[in-house]
């Protein structure tokens, strides 16, 4: 169980990561601990969408719910950041 959870806080955050790259715009205003959330809930959210579309979860590395799991992360970013109002697209300047 212990393992299970420092794999969900490790490949969390590095989904995290890469879905807040991946994700258009400047979503860089997000805190550190929000990121890692959306990454955990891309892998899992991503998981569930690649099983709804015939994924098998084949032993080893599965690129294609990993790649799942990123564009799901991204999308949880996009939407963390406009919720929080950081998104830097909405900024007025004076």
């Amino acid at each position: 169980m212990l393992w299970t959870i420092i794999f969900y806080l490790v490949v969390g955050t590095i989904v995290g990561l890469l879905g807040k790259f991946v994700a258009p715009g400047d979503k860089d205003n997000i805190p550190l601990w929000l990121t890692v959330v959306c990454g955990i809930g891309g892998m899992i959210l991503g998981g569930f969408i690649y099983r709804a579309f015939g994924g098998d979860g084949s032993r080893g590395l599965d690129w294609t719910q990993g790649i799942v799991a990123i564009l799901t992360a991204a999308v949880l970013v996009i939407i963390a950041s406009t919720v929080t109002g950081r998104n830097a697209g909405t900024r007025t300047r004076v």
